[in-house]
């Protein structure tokens, strides 16, 4: 499992920035980008974790493993 913390320090991002992304604000795309490879992810597998374009996570197979070793 990943902290919080660490999943920041991976992706070269702040906390707080990781908590403004876990409350659904907007960010920009390498925020997303920077977040998906510190997770292990593929760019591709963006609306997998961080939803489609409406709104709705589509979390499943790959994406849904790996995200889920990140605890809040």
């Amino acid at each position: 499992m990943m902290s919080k913390a660490e999943l920041a320090r991976k992706a070269g991002l702040s906390t707080l920035t990781i908590d403004r992304v876990e409350a659904g604000r907007p960010c920009r795309l390498d925020t997303k980008r920077k977040i998906l490879l510190a997770l292990g992810l593929k760019v591709s597998d963006k609306d997998r974790v961080f939803g489609s374009m409406d709104g709705q996570p589509e979390f499943g197979g790959e994406a849904e493993a790996s995200h889920a070793e990140y605890r809040h």
